[in-house]
């Protein structure tokens, strides 16, 4: 595996740690899903998330694009 295609795998799997983490992933507090029939349902009526979530996201998601960015510039310094 390349620099390149490591440093956009981790990012992306960084971006996808962040949404399931900011979503909560369906379940409540307790981690038992709110409706059991379906996750997609329980997830529709899921408050948005507060101002303190929101910038936790964006800081994983700089983090994330961080990572990209210097695994880019070290696949062209090596290229």
């Amino acid at each position: 595996m390349t620099r390149r295609t490591a440093g956009a795998g981790l990012a992306a799997a960084l971006l996808c740690a962040a949404l399931v983490t900011g979503c909560g992933g369906g379940s409540d507090d307790a981690g038992a899903s709110s409706d059991p029939s379906s996750d997609a349902t329980s997830t529709a009526t899921t408050p948005a998330p507060s101002a303190s979530e929101l910038a936790d996201l964006n800081r994983l998601v700089d983090d994330a694009e961080s990572a990209a960015n210097a695994a880019d510039s070290d696949a062209r310094k090596n290229g």
